[in-house]
Protein backbone atom coordinates (compact mmCIF):
# COMPACT_ATOMS: atom_id res chain seq x y z
CA UNK A 1 0.00 0.00 0.00
CA UNK A 2 1.32 3.19 -0.54
CA UNK A 3 -0.17 6.67 0.15
CA UNK A 4 1.20 9.03 -2.53
CA UNK A 5 1.54 12.46 -3.67
CA UNK A 6 0.55 11.64 -7.05
CA UNK A 7 1.15 13.69 -10.38
CA UNK A 8 -2.05 12.67 -11.60
CA UNK A 9 -4.82 14.19 -13.65
CA UNK A 10 -8.21 14.48 -12.00
CA UNK A 11 -10.23 11.33 -12.96
CA UNK A 12 -7.05 8.96 -13.65
CA UNK A 13 -7.27 5.86 -12.59
CA UNK A 14 -4.22 4.10 -10.28
CA UNK A 15 -4.23 0.54 -9.09
CA UNK A 16 -2.63 0.02 -6.26
CA UNK A 17 -1.67 -3.03 -4.20
CA UNK A 18 -3.90 -2.22 -0.75
CA UNK A 19 -5.91 0.19 0.95
CA UNK A 20 -5.50 3.97 -0.37
CA UNK A 21 -4.22 6.18 -3.11
CA UNK A 22 -4.67 9.64 -3.21
CA UNK A 23 -5.62 12.03 -6.35
CA UNK A 24 -4.89 15.65 -6.49
CA UNK A 25 -7.72 17.88 -6.18
CA UNK A 26 -6.44 21.34 -7.42
CA UNK A 27 -3.80 21.44 -4.76
CA UNK A 28 -5.12 19.10 -2.26
CA UNK A 29 -4.84 15.33 -1.91
CA UNK A 30 -8.24 13.79 -1.69
CA UNK A 31 -7.73 9.58 -0.22
CA UNK A 32 -9.69 7.25 -1.63
CA UNK A 33 -9.86 3.43 -0.86
CA UNK A 34 -11.58 0.69 -1.69
CA UNK A 35 -10.59 -3.65 -0.99
CA UNK A 36 -9.59 -5.10 -4.26
CA UNK A 37 -7.36 -5.32 -6.64
CA UNK A 38 -5.35 -5.49 -9.58
CA UNK A 39 -2.83 -3.71 -11.11
CA UNK A 40 0.18 -0.97 -10.74
CA UNK A 41 1.19 1.03 -7.34
CA UNK A 42 2.97 4.14 -6.63
CA UNK A 43 6.06 4.38 -4.63
CA UNK A 44 5.46 6.90 -1.64
CA UNK A 45 8.94 8.19 -1.67
CA UNK A 46 9.69 8.47 -5.31
CA UNK A 47 6.36 9.67 -6.56
CA UNK A 48 6.78 6.90 -9.49
CA UNK A 49 4.82 3.91 -10.99
CA UNK A 50 5.97 0.59 -10.08
CA UNK A 51 4.12 -2.64 -11.34
CA UNK A 52 3.97 -5.42 -8.70
CA UNK A 53 1.43 -7.99 -7.93
CA UNK A 54 -2.34 -7.34 -8.32
CA UNK A 55 -4.57 -5.96 -5.96
CA UNK A 56 -7.18 -3.36 -5.57
CA UNK A 57 -8.93 -0.85 -8.22
CA UNK A 58 -9.87 2.18 -6.53
CA UNK A 59 -12.81 4.57 -7.35
CA UNK A 60 -11.99 8.49 -6.98
CA UNK A 61 -14.00 10.55 -5.14
CA UNK A 62 -13.80 13.93 -5.12
CA UNK A 63 -13.32 16.71 -2.08
CA UNK A 64 -16.91 17.82 -3.35
CA UNK A 65 -18.61 14.78 -3.43
CA UNK A 66 -17.12 14.01 -0.11
CA UNK A 67 -18.00 17.03 1.54
CA UNK A 68 -21.72 16.33 -0.36
CA UNK A 69 -22.05 13.32 1.51
CA UNK A 70 -20.72 14.53 5.06
CA UNK A 71 -23.19 17.29 4.89
CA UNK A 72 -26.21 14.83 4.01
CA UNK A 73 -25.41 12.92 6.95
CA UNK A 74 -25.24 16.07 9.51
CA UNK A 75 -29.18 15.91 8.47
CA UNK A 76 -29.33 12.42 10.07
CA UNK A 77 -31.03 11.89 13.45
CA UNK A 78 -28.31 9.24 14.02
CA UNK A 79 -25.98 11.64 13.82
CA UNK A 80 -25.02 13.90 16.79
CA UNK A 81 -22.16 16.51 17.30
CA UNK A 82 -19.09 14.59 19.17
CA UNK A 83 -18.24 15.75 22.14
CA UNK A 84 -15.19 17.42 22.77
CA UNK A 85 -13.31 17.52 26.34
CA UNK A 86 -9.97 20.04 26.66
CA UNK A 87 -6.72 18.24 26.02
CA UNK A 88 -3.36 19.28 24.96
CA UNK A 89 -1.89 18.17 22.10
CA UNK A 90 1.93 18.72 21.33
CA UNK A 91 4.08 17.52 18.19
CA UNK A 92 6.93 15.25 19.43
CA UNK A 93 8.70 15.11 16.25
CA UNK A 94 8.45 16.27 12.36
CA UNK A 95 9.77 14.02 10.15
CA UNK A 96 11.97 15.55 7.29
CA UNK A 97 11.85 12.81 4.84
CA UNK A 98 15.92 12.27 5.33
CA UNK A 99 17.87 10.22 7.26
CA UNK A 100 15.49 10.47 10.10
CA UNK A 101 12.95 8.79 8.19
CA UNK A 102 9.22 10.18 6.54
CA UNK A 103 5.78 8.51 6.24
CA UNK A 104 4.70 6.28 9.12
CA UNK A 105 1.88 3.93 8.51
CA UNK A 106 1.70 2.44 11.62
CA UNK A 107 2.12 3.30 15.30
CA UNK A 108 4.46 2.86 17.97
CA UNK A 109 5.42 0.31 21.03
CA UNK A 110 6.65 1.80 24.11
CA UNK A 111 8.58 0.04 26.56
CA UNK A 112 9.04 0.67 30.50
CA UNK A 113 11.09 3.24 30.20
CA UNK A 114 8.49 5.32 28.14
CA UNK A 115 10.64 5.34 25.10
CA UNK A 116 8.76 4.98 22.05
CA UNK A 117 9.68 2.67 18.91
CA UNK A 118 8.32 2.74 15.99
CA UNK A 119 8.92 2.28 11.38
CA UNK A 120 8.69 4.98 8.76
CA UNK A 121 7.74 3.68 5.43
CA UNK A 122 10.09 6.23 3.70
CA UNK A 123 13.27 7.82 4.44
CA UNK A 124 16.29 6.58 6.06
CA UNK A 125 19.84 6.49 4.89
CA UNK A 126 18.72 4.45 1.54
CA UNK A 127 15.02 6.15 1.36
CA UNK A 128 13.46 2.45 1.83
CA UNK A 129 12.51 2.95 5.39
CA UNK A 130 13.41 3.14 8.97
CA UNK A 131 12.89 1.73 12.47
CA UNK A 132 13.35 4.67 14.86
CA UNK A 133 13.41 4.83 19.10
CA UNK A 134 12.79 8.62 20.15
CA UNK A 135 12.70 9.09 24.04
CA UNK A 136 10.99 10.46 26.84
CA UNK A 137 12.29 14.22 26.12
CA UNK A 138 11.21 13.70 22.42
CA UNK A 139 15.27 13.04 20.75
CA UNK A 140 15.20 10.45 17.91
CA UNK A 141 17.52 7.49 17.28
CA UNK A 142 17.34 5.80 14.38
CA UNK A 143 17.82 2.11 14.78
CA UNK A 144 18.38 1.01 11.39
CA UNK A 145 18.12 2.44 7.71
CA UNK A 146 16.50 -0.39 5.32
CA UNK A 147 18.90 -0.56 2.17
CA UNK A 148 16.39 -1.96 0.40
CA UNK A 149 17.53 -4.98 -1.23
CA UNK A 150 17.78 -8.55 0.85
CA UNK A 151 17.39 -6.54 4.25
CA UNK A 152 13.80 -5.69 3.20
CA UNK A 153 12.10 -2.52 2.41
CA UNK A 154 9.09 -0.18 2.95
CA UNK A 155 8.31 -1.12 6.62
CA UNK A 156 4.38 -0.55 7.03
CA UNK A 157 3.88 -2.20 10.23
CA UNK A 158 4.13 -1.35 13.72
CA UNK A 159 6.63 -3.28 15.88
CA UNK A 160 7.02 -6.34 18.46
CA UNK A 161 9.46 -5.55 21.22
CA UNK A 162 10.30 -8.75 23.28
CA UNK A 163 13.66 -9.09 25.45
CA UNK A 164 15.07 -6.33 24.62
CA UNK A 165 14.79 -7.11 20.51
CA UNK A 166 12.56 -5.76 18.09
CA UNK A 167 10.54 -7.71 15.60
CA UNK A 168 8.67 -6.67 12.34
CA UNK A 169 7.50 -6.92 8.57
CA UNK A 170 8.56 -5.10 5.68
CA UNK A 171 5.91 -4.92 2.59
CA UNK A 172 8.63 -5.95 0.01
CA UNK A 173 12.68 -6.19 -0.19
CA UNK A 174 14.06 -9.79 0.64
CA UNK A 175 15.53 -12.23 -1.37
CA UNK A 176 11.87 -12.08 -3.72
CA UNK A 177 10.65 -8.65 -3.29
CA UNK A 178 8.28 -10.00 -1.59
CA UNK A 179 9.13 -8.74 2.31
CA UNK A 180 10.66 -10.06 5.18
CA UNK A 181 10.30 -10.56 8.76
CA UNK A 182 13.17 -9.30 10.69
CA UNK A 183 15.01 -9.17 14.01
CA UNK A 184 16.59 -5.85 15.37
CA UNK A 185 18.72 -6.02 18.28
CA UNK A 186 19.52 -3.10 20.93
CA UNK A 187 22.73 -3.00 18.96
CA UNK A 188 21.48 -1.91 15.95
CA UNK A 189 22.02 -5.84 14.06
CA UNK A 190 19.50 -6.46 11.55
CA UNK A 191 18.56 -10.30 10.86
CA UNK A 192 15.77 -11.22 8.30
CA UNK A 193 14.11 -14.29 9.99
CA UNK A 194 12.04 -15.21 6.88
CA UNK A 195 12.27 -13.84 3.11
CA UNK A 196 8.58 -14.32 1.64
CA UNK A 197 8.73 -15.98 -2.14
CA UNK A 198 5.14 -14.44 -3.10
CA UNK A 199 4.36 -18.24 -3.27
CA UNK A 200 2.99 -20.44 -0.73
CA UNK A 201 4.95 -19.15 2.16
CA UNK A 202 3.08 -15.23 1.37
CA UNK A 203 3.38 -11.92 -0.07
CA UNK A 204 3.83 -8.37 1.34
CA UNK A 205 2.90 -8.57 4.95
CA UNK A 206 1.34 -5.50 6.16
CA UNK A 207 0.74 -6.55 9.64
CA UNK A 208 3.42 -6.68 12.71
CA UNK A 209 3.55 -9.71 14.72
CA UNK A 210 2.16 -11.41 17.68
CA UNK A 211 4.49 -13.96 20.14
CA UNK A 212 3.42 -17.08 22.23
CA UNK A 213 4.84 -18.04 25.36
CA UNK A 214 7.68 -19.97 23.49
CA UNK A 215 9.40 -17.18 21.66
CA UNK A 216 7.56 -17.85 18.48
CA UNK A 217 6.07 -15.20 16.22
CA UNK A 218 2.85 -15.45 14.10
CA UNK A 219 1.19 -12.72 11.45
CA UNK A 220 -0.20 -12.51 8.44
CA UNK A 221 0.00 -11.91 4.53
CA UNK A 222 -1.83 -9.82 2.41
CA UNK A 223 -1.33 -11.83 -0.99
CA UNK A 224 0.66 -15.33 -1.13
CA UNK A 225 -0.68 -18.13 -0.76
CA UNK A 226 -2.78 -21.02 -2.34
CA UNK A 227 -4.88 -18.24 -3.96
CA UNK A 228 -3.35 -15.34 -3.48
CA UNK A 229 -5.46 -13.68 -0.59
CA UNK A 230 -2.68 -14.25 2.18
CA UNK A 231 -1.80 -16.43 4.67
CA UNK A 232 -1.51 -17.15 8.43
CA UNK A 233 1.76 -17.63 9.41
CA UNK A 234 3.91 -19.03 12.22
CA UNK A 235 7.88 -18.49 12.89
CA UNK A 236 8.84 -20.74 14.95
CA UNK A 237 12.25 -19.90 16.92
CA UNK A 238 15.16 -22.03 16.90
CA UNK A 239 16.68 -23.86 19.80
CA UNK A 240 19.78 -22.77 19.37
CA UNK A 241 20.03 -19.01 19.20
CA UNK A 242 22.25 -19.66 15.74
CA UNK A 243 19.96 -21.59 14.33
CA UNK A 244 17.30 -21.36 11.51
CA UNK A 245 13.37 -19.85 12.30
CA UNK A 246 11.18 -22.19 10.60
CA UNK A 247 8.16 -20.58 8.72
CA UNK A 248 4.64 -22.66 8.97
CA UNK A 249 1.55 -21.52 7.06
CA UNK A 250 -1.36 -22.03 9.34
CA UNK A 251 -4.23 -21.21 7.36
CA UNK A 252 -3.87 -19.77 3.26
CA UNK A 253 -6.97 -18.06 2.38
CA UNK A 254 -8.90 -18.91 -0.40
CA UNK A 255 -11.80 -17.95 -2.28
CA UNK A 256 -15.48 -18.06 -2.21
CA UNK A 257 -16.53 -17.51 1.64
CA UNK A 258 -13.28 -17.45 3.25
CA UNK A 259 -11.86 -14.40 3.79
CA UNK A 260 -8.85 -12.27 2.06
CA UNK A 261 -6.35 -10.52 1.90
CA UNK A 262 -5.62 -9.28 5.66
CA UNK A 263 -4.36 -5.90 6.85
CA UNK A 264 -4.08 -6.87 10.43
CA UNK A 265 -2.30 -9.00 12.45
CA UNK A 266 -3.40 -12.34 14.80
CA UNK A 267 -4.24 -11.79 18.63
CA UNK A 268 -4.42 -14.75 21.21
CA UNK A 269 -7.12 -15.64 23.75
CA UNK A 270 -6.30 -17.40 26.84
CA UNK A 271 -6.44 -20.52 24.84
CA UNK A 272 -4.07 -20.17 22.13
CA UNK A 273 -6.87 -19.68 19.25
CA UNK A 274 -6.02 -16.75 17.44
CA UNK A 275 -8.47 -13.92 16.20
CA UNK A 276 -8.09 -11.36 13.32
CA UNK A 277 -9.43 -9.82 10.15
CA UNK A 278 -9.42 -9.65 6.18
CA UNK A 279 -10.39 -6.40 4.48
CA UNK A 280 -11.88 -8.27 1.48
CA UNK A 281 -13.94 -12.03 1.44
CA UNK A 282 -16.17 -13.40 3.11
CA UNK A 283 -20.06 -13.89 2.39
CA UNK A 284 -20.65 -10.65 0.95
CA UNK A 285 -17.11 -10.12 -0.29
CA UNK A 286 -16.35 -6.68 2.12
CA UNK A 287 -14.33 -8.69 4.40
CA UNK A 288 -14.11 -10.93 7.82
CA UNK A 289 -13.83 -11.62 11.38
CA UNK A 290 -11.95 -15.22 11.84
CA UNK A 291 -10.81 -17.62 14.51
CA UNK A 292 -8.01 -20.21 14.13
CA UNK A 293 -8.17 -23.05 16.54
CA UNK A 294 -5.16 -25.66 16.93
CA UNK A 295 -5.56 -28.95 17.25
CA UNK A 296 -3.82 -32.44 16.46
CA UNK A 297 -4.97 -31.82 12.92
CA UNK A 298 -3.90 -28.67 12.34
CA UNK A 299 -5.40 -24.80 12.58
CA UNK A 300 -9.26 -24.79 11.97
CA UNK A 301 -10.57 -21.79 10.41
CA UNK A 302 -14.18 -20.79 11.46
CA UNK A 303 -15.48 -17.59 10.39
CA UNK A 304 -17.50 -15.34 13.34
CA UNK A 305 -18.74 -12.58 10.96
CA UNK A 306 -18.98 -11.80 7.39
CA UNK A 307 -19.52 -7.84 6.54
CA UNK A 308 -22.19 -7.03 4.59
CA UNK A 309 -21.59 -3.12 4.39
CA UNK A 310 -24.67 -2.12 5.62
CA UNK A 311 -25.32 -0.98 9.33
CA UNK A 312 -21.97 -3.42 10.64
CA UNK A 313 -20.03 -1.77 7.91
CA UNK A 314 -17.20 -3.24 6.10
CA UNK A 315 -13.42 -3.44 4.71
CA UNK A 316 -11.84 -4.08 8.22
CA UNK A 317 -8.59 -2.96 8.04
CA UNK A 318 -7.96 -2.57 11.51
CA UNK A 319 -7.10 -5.81 13.78
CA UNK A 320 -8.81 -7.67 16.88
CA UNK A 321 -8.34 -6.80 20.55
CA UNK A 322 -9.71 -8.72 23.69
CA UNK A 323 -10.79 -7.78 27.07
CA UNK A 324 -10.72 -10.01 30.04
CA UNK A 325 -13.68 -11.62 29.53
CA UNK A 326 -13.12 -13.14 26.06
CA UNK A 327 -15.20 -10.51 23.91
CA UNK A 328 -13.51 -9.29 20.70
CA UNK A 329 -13.34 -5.51 19.47
CA UNK A 330 -12.57 -3.99 16.36
CA UNK A 331 -13.43 -1.81 13.62
CA UNK A 332 -14.66 -1.70 10.15
CA UNK A 333 -13.37 1.23 8.24
CA UNK A 334 -16.35 1.71 5.66
CA UNK A 335 -19.87 1.69 5.85
CA UNK A 336 -22.41 1.46 8.91
CA UNK A 337 -25.03 3.59 7.31
CA UNK A 338 -26.32 1.13 4.72
CA UNK A 339 -24.02 0.88 1.44
CA UNK A 340 -20.95 2.65 1.55
CA UNK A 341 -22.55 5.40 3.54
CA UNK A 342 -20.87 5.85 6.74
CA UNK A 343 -17.56 6.39 8.41
CA UNK A 344 -16.89 3.16 9.35
CA UNK A 345 -18.04 1.15 12.24
CA UNK A 346 -16.42 0.03 16.40
CA UNK A 347 -17.75 -3.50 16.38
CA UNK A 348 -18.14 -5.60 19.76
CA UNK A 349 -18.54 -10.04 19.28
CA UNK A 350 -19.49 -11.93 22.28
CA UNK A 351 -19.05 -15.31 22.88
CA UNK A 352 -22.43 -17.39 24.09
CA UNK A 353 -23.68 -21.00 24.19
CA UNK A 354 -25.50 -20.28 20.57
CA UNK A 355 -22.40 -18.62 18.70
CA UNK A 356 -21.05 -15.45 18.50
CA UNK A 357 -22.99 -12.19 18.70
CA UNK A 358 -21.75 -9.12 16.67
CA UNK A 359 -22.76 -6.02 17.72
CA UNK A 360 -21.99 -2.12 16.25
CA UNK A 361 -21.04 -0.30 19.51
CA UNK A 362 -20.69 3.16 17.70
CA UNK A 363 -20.80 4.24 13.98
CA UNK A 364 -18.02 7.04 13.30
CA UNK A 365 -19.12 9.57 10.63
CA UNK A 366 -17.54 10.19 7.67
CA UNK A 367 -17.32 9.46 4.26
CA UNK A 368 -16.40 6.35 1.48
CA UNK A 369 -13.59 4.64 3.41
CA UNK A 370 -12.47 7.55 6.11
CA UNK A 371 -12.54 5.48 9.65
CA UNK A 372 -10.07 3.35 12.02
CA UNK A 373 -7.16 2.02 10.27
CA UNK A 374 -5.18 0.19 12.65
CA UNK A 375 -5.98 -1.69 15.98
CA UNK A 376 -7.91 -0.14 18.67
CA UNK A 377 -6.54 0.61 22.13
CA UNK A 378 -8.95 -0.58 25.11
CA UNK A 379 -7.76 1.21 28.21
CA UNK A 380 -10.05 1.21 31.67
CA UNK A 381 -12.45 0.14 29.97
CA UNK A 382 -12.40 3.20 27.46
CA UNK A 383 -11.51 2.38 23.65
CA UNK A 384 -9.32 4.88 21.80
CA UNK A 385 -8.49 5.05 18.14
CA UNK A 386 -7.42 7.29 15.13
CA UNK A 387 -9.40 8.11 11.95
CA UNK A 388 -7.13 8.41 9.36
CA UNK A 389 -9.03 10.93 6.23
CA UNK A 390 -12.14 11.68 8.20
CA UNK A 391 -12.92 14.83 10.47
CA UNK A 392 -13.48 18.65 9.68
CA UNK A 393 -10.47 18.73 7.27
CA UNK A 394 -10.66 15.64 5.93
CA UNK A 395 -7.17 15.01 7.66
CA UNK A 396 -8.30 12.44 10.45
CA UNK A 397 -8.93 12.81 14.13
CA UNK A 398 -8.10 10.67 17.22
CA UNK A 399 -11.20 10.19 19.39
CA UNK A 400 -12.37 8.18 23.09
CA UNK A 401 -15.54 5.92 23.44
CA UNK A 402 -16.61 5.40 27.06
CA UNK A 403 -19.46 2.90 27.92
CA UNK A 404 -22.30 4.47 29.36
CA UNK A 405 -25.93 3.33 29.97
CA UNK A 406 -25.68 0.57 27.72
CA UNK A 407 -24.47 2.72 24.84
CA UNK A 408 -20.87 4.23 23.64
CA UNK A 409 -19.86 8.01 24.38
CA UNK A 410 -18.08 9.10 21.60
CA UNK A 411 -15.39 11.95 22.37
CA UNK A 412 -13.14 13.63 20.16
CA UNK A 413 -9.42 14.18 21.53
CA UNK A 414 -8.05 15.70 18.60
CA UNK A 415 -8.94 16.75 14.72
CA UNK A 416 -6.15 17.28 12.59
CA UNK A 417 -6.07 20.18 10.22
CA UNK A 418 -3.32 18.73 7.70
CA UNK A 419 -0.87 21.59 8.57
CA UNK A 420 2.08 21.20 11.57
CA UNK A 421 -0.35 18.61 13.56
CA UNK A 422 -0.15 16.33 11.12
CA UNK A 423 -2.11 14.87 8.16
CA UNK A 424 -3.32 11.29 7.71
CA UNK A 425 -3.37 9.44 10.54
CA UNK A 426 -2.97 5.29 10.25
CA UNK A 427 -2.11 4.62 13.64
CA UNK A 428 -2.89 2.66 17.04
CA UNK A 429 -2.18 4.85 20.11
CA UNK A 430 -0.32 3.80 22.91
CA UNK A 431 -0.33 5.43 26.72
CA UNK A 432 2.45 6.04 28.59
CA UNK A 433 3.01 5.92 32.17
CA UNK A 434 1.74 9.33 33.14
CA UNK A 435 -1.19 9.25 31.00
CA UNK A 436 -0.61 10.46 27.87
CA UNK A 437 -1.46 8.88 24.56
CA UNK A 438 0.99 8.62 21.50
CA UNK A 439 0.59 8.06 17.79
CA UNK A 440 1.58 9.00 14.28
CA UNK A 441 0.75 10.91 10.80
CA UNK A 442 1.37 10.07 7.88
CA UNK A 443 2.19 13.00 6.07
CA UNK A 444 1.90 16.78 7.34
CA UNK A 445 4.20 18.03 10.10
CA UNK A 446 6.86 20.90 9.62
CA UNK A 447 8.19 19.14 6.44
CA UNK A 448 5.53 17.27 5.22
CA UNK A 449 6.42 14.20 5.77
CA UNK A 450 4.47 13.02 9.18
CA UNK A 451 4.83 13.41 13.09
CA UNK A 452 4.65 11.99 16.32
CA UNK A 453 2.18 12.92 18.10
CA UNK A 454 1.34 13.61 21.81
CA UNK A 455 -2.01 13.93 23.51
CA UNK A 456 -2.73 14.20 27.18
CA UNK A 457 -6.75 13.12 27.42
Amino acid sequence: MYFSDLSASRGEIYNPPILLMVRRVGSNLVPTMIPSCAGNDVDCAAGTTRERTALMKPKWMSRSKCWLVFVLMLGLDAITCPRTLAQTFSVVHSFAGGTDGANPLAGLAIDSSGNLYGTASAGGDSGAGAVFKFNRAGNETVLYSFRGGTDGADPEAGLLLSKGNLYGTTYSGGASDQGTVFELTSTGKETVLHHFTGKLDGAQPQAGLAEDAAGNLYGTTYAGGKAGNGVVFKLTRPENPAGVWTEAVLHSFGKGSDGANPVAGVSFDVAGNLYGTTSAGGTYGEGTVFRLTPSAAGWAEQILHSFAMQGDGGVPYAGIILDSSGNLYGAATAGGEGGSKGGGTVFELTPSSSGWKFNVIYRLAGWSISGSFRNLLLASGKIYATTHCDGSHDAGTVYELTPSSGTWKYTSLHVFTGGSDGLYSFSNLVFDALGNLYGTTKQGGAHGDGVVFKIKP
